[in-house]
């Protein structure tokens, strides 16, 4: 027979359902730059691997990252981070974002805002100033190994990989620069 101890007692399984109530479940807030990410909308692989120094804060959402040393990743292009990587992180964005650079060709450019305008569509922007880059979510899932690079060259693995050296070329800035004096 399936007689409930609820059954004998109905203001105890009210009283239960009403503490229920007055106690919701709390969420854990965020223990690391990758949480907040996640929170956000966005996929923790924006990020490198290994980050523990990070602050955020919670009115302004602004965000400080500090890598130990500058260093380089490769998804479809090659991203580098600088000693510190700064923003603002809101749903589904980064805005004002400063320490990230994308190589395309031979140039370098500063990403300044990375976007997850529809999370269906598989696709994550990175806005370098002149146009728009558009790479899958996928690359991006979980945070990659990031190598080390010599902070004065920062922007090179090796004296094998530094063609926009080779070629007088800098970032975008420093051409720009050149282009107008």
């Amino acid at each position: 027979m399936g007689i409930s101890i609820f059954s004998f007692f109905p203001t105890l399984s009210q009283s239960f359902f009403l503490l229920s109530l007055n106690f919701p479940t709390t969420q854990s807030s965020p223990t690391s730059i990758y949480d907040h990410l996640e929170r956000n909308g966005l996929p923790m692989g924006l990020l490198p691997k290994g980050i523990t120094d990070f602050s955020i804060d919670p009115d302004t959402h602004r965000f400080q990252v500090n890598l130990s040393q500058p260093c380089n990743t490769k998804f479809e292009n090659q991203l580098h981070y600088d000693f510190n990587i700064s923003g603002v992180l809101s749903f589904g964005k980064i805005v004002n974002l400063s320490g990230v650079s994308q190589q395309d060709l031979f140039l370098w450019f500063p990403v300044i805002s990375i976007r997850v305008d529809d999370p269906s569509s598989g696709l994550i922007n990175f806005d370098v100033g002149v146009v728009d880059k558009q790479f899958s979510l996928a690359l991006f899932e979980s945070p990659h190994d990031c190598t080390a690079v010599d902070p004065d060259d920062s922007r090179s693995q090796s004296e094998n990989s530094q063609p926009s050296e080779s070629l007088g070329i800098g970032t975008v800035e420093e051409h720009m620069l050149r282009a107008v004096s």
